[in-house]
């Protein structure tokens, strides 16, 4: 047997080339296109033969006889047994122009191509998109009855299977596969379509809830899938048959049928993300009036929040036009083509979790993304404030092993320099390293720094707020010391709003820029004797999420950074927590990097987020634990004025420190 194939690089090509190849004494001549040619070495590898097996025939498809030269035409006329016609657009989001030139006309010239060549049969490959939205049973005899044609893709699908229907000179047989995933038994797949685009969804569910809390889904209408392999065998054997194929359609598709919420429930099982308990019919959504809808969406903020959403979850554009899908296949006379060949099409149940397993190993939007600090700043102008000791030196020496041009600033010129050396030490002399003596609580030291940036590196890429200052003291122990709230709200809101907002029109004028505030978790759980302190942090936190509305379409983003409790000199005064679980500066310094790669809005650890969410539900419960707390653990010496005094801890608070081991605040 000698056979001709178009689209045999796609998915279903290459392994239907494969299965025909298994034939003993078969050749296969497939349409590559020139400029494809370095693709050959790869296909003859994947198929295991030479070039007298399959051969590759110079064309396009787009051109009248598939624009074969008329010797390859001349030599392959009445040598072929079988042409299949696979080559086409299987993308709902690809352009019409696109469509209608390679499933429409590149259509026609197949079949135009079939007839010069004398083939001995043509099988068209089609889909059974060519069904429209017909509402109710399609069966395989039925064509002229599709309705709701007026997708790109339906529409094109249609005319190409009528093109064939009605031009071909030779004799023909139409095949219609169902949506086309992955292989049953390996998983692979080369491209993220059909129920692939809902995956980035169940992950995520996965990531935010417990596999065991129910979630709700949408019924949806009908959906069809079925794996490759199930796919080629089918279209191997059926092309094959003895009998009279001639003005034959079959439907390859899955005798069962899912509806939408059932496909996204199998694979969520499949994925061990929630399990969908509750569906609500998404017919429903039809009754809302095309007017409101239209309505919503000229409305400009509504547009932008649908669009953000569907490109983070990798969703087509008009993806929810199908989640409705009226059509149920027949498929009786494909079932007794197939009978006693032992091809069947595999439960989707039995084989989701090879199809998941594949596209979180391979295919995985995510994992093409360089999620390193080095990807996220080699090369870029990185400042940290107050970099000579402690979070800040520990941040720098990330950014400096990255390959950053990493910028630290801070009051002391000596400690600065001690710094830059451990820096240079610990990330290789080829570290570009540089400091900046300045007090970013004063207006014009703060301001020389900005000029000096700007001059120097036209602005920075990220700017890490760290500089601070924190006073543990109690409130009943600052009546007459008003400065400690002054000078924190000096260093830690107006100095990091000086230093912000003297580099955001660099920022702005580039239209890229990070922004990472080091802010506590003493605001989100409102931690007693650090009143000083958490006004200024919880100052600079509201700022922050007015400054991130305000520049969310400039390419500017912030990330507040709500840290808890780290062993730096700034707590060393606080004696009491020398026995408190704490971060190391390293630890703290990984979340800074974790904020300059991810860029989200704000990074917590989960007491913190536990203590906002008491707070907000229960704010008297919260004020008795807050409280109890408060008076259980004493103000520092340095605190009282008395240097030489040891703290002295009740037993109540030495078992309360015992049970929050591996705590972090």
């Amino acid at each position: 047997m000698q056979y001709f194939v178009t689209g045999a690089t796609g998915f279903i090509g290459k392994r239907l080339v494969k299965t025909l190849l298994e034939r003993r004494g078969s050749t296969v001549y497939f349409l590559l296109r020139p400029e494809s040619e370095g693709k050959v070495a790869d296909l003859l590898a994947f198929w295991g033969v030479s070039k007298q097996r399959a051969c590759p025939v110079f064309g396009d498809l787009t051109t009248k006889k598939l624009g074969v030269a008329a010797d390859d035409i001349k030599q392959l006329k009445g040598q072929i047994d079988h042409v299949y016609h696979l080559a086409a657009v299987y993308d709902l989001a690809a352009d019409e122009e696109s469509q209608v030139q390679v499933n429409i006309e590149g259509t026609r010239n197949v079949v135009e191509f079939a007839k010069a060549i004398d083939a001995g049969h043509l099988h068209h490959v089609s889909s059974i998109a060519a069904a429209g939205l017909y509402e109710g049973v399609f069966r395989e005899d039925m064509f002229e009855e599709a309705e709701g044609l007026d997708h790109p893709y339906f529409m094109t699908k249609h005319e190409s299977e009528k093109i064939v229907r009605k031009e071909s000179k030779v004799p023909w047989t139409v095949y219609r596969p169902a949506m086309v995933c992955g292989d049953s038994k390996t998983g692979e797949m080369d491209k993220i379509d059909g129920p692939y685009y809902f995956f980035k969804l169940i992950q995520r569910m996965r990531q935010i809830l417990p596999p065991w809390m129910p979630s709700v889904g949408l019924e949806g209408g009908r959906v069809n899938i079925v794996p490759v392999d199930f796919v080629v065998a089918a279209l191997d054997h059926i092309s094959h048959l003895k009998t009279d194929l001639n003005k034959k359609c079959y439907h390859l598709v899955d005798p069962q049928g899912y509806r939408v919420g059932d496909v996204l429930d199998i694979f969520s099982k499949a994925a061990h993300a929630p399990k969908m308990n509750l569906f609500i019919n998404a017919a429903l959504l039809g009754f809302v009036p095309k007017s409101v809808k239209k309505g919503l969406m000229a409305i400009a903020p509504v547009r932008r929040v649908r669009s953000a959403v569907m490109k983070d979850l990798g969703l087509p554009e008009d993806i929810f036009t199908f989640v409705n899908y009226p059509t149920r296949f027949d498929c009786r006379d494909t079932e007794a083509a197939l009978k006693g060949s032992g091809i069947t099409c595999p439960n989707l149940k039995d084989y989701a979790w090879v199809i998941w397993d594949y596209w979180e190993r391979h295919l995985d939007p995510a994992l093409f993304i360089d999620r390193t600090l080095r990807g996220a700043v080699q090369g870029k102008v990185v400042l940290v404030t107050g970099g000579s000791s402690g979070i800040g030196l520990a941040a720098a020496i990330k950014f400096a092993e990255a390959g950053a041009i990493t910028i630290i600033c801070a009051r002391d010129e000596a400690k600065l320099e001690e710094a830059k050396k451990e820096i240079v030490e610990k990330a290789g002399k080829a570290a570009t390293v540089v400091t900046y003596s300045s007090d970013i609580a004063d207006e014009a030291s703060c301001k020389g720094l900005v000029d000096w940036l700007t001059e120097n590196y036209g602005g920075v890429d990220f700017l890490i707020n760290n500089a601070g200052r924190s006073i543990r003291r109690a409130i009943e122990s600052s009546y007459d010391r008003f400065h400690d709230y002054e000078r924190t709200m000096q260093l830690n809101y107006f100095g990091c709003l000086r230093v912000t907002m003297g580099l955001l029109p660099g920022m702005v004028e580039k239209r890229k820029g990070h922004i990472v505030n080091i802010s506590s978790i003493g605001v989100l759980t409102n931690a007693p004797r650090f009143s000083a302190y958490v006004a200024s942090k919880a100052a600079l936190d509201a700022w922050t999420r007015c400054a991130s509305s305000e520049y969310a379409d400039q390419g500017i983003t912030f990330t507040t950074i709500n840290m808890p409790l780290v062993r730096t000199p700034m707590i060393a005064p606080t004696k009491i927590y020398n026995n408190v679980p704490t971060l190391s500066p390293e630890e703290a310094a990984d979340m800074i990097a974790t904020a300059c790669v991810e860029k989200p809005v704000r990074i917590a650890t989960r007491l913190g987020i536990s203590g906002e969410l008491l707070h907000a539900l229960l704010p008297r419960v919260a004020q008795i634990v807050m409280n109890t707390s408060f008076r259980m653990f004493p103000d520092s010496a340095a605190a009282k004025g008395d240097k030489n005094a040891k703290p002295t801890l009740s037993p109540e608070a030495i078992a309360l420190q015992q049970m929050m081991r591996g705590i972090h605040f």
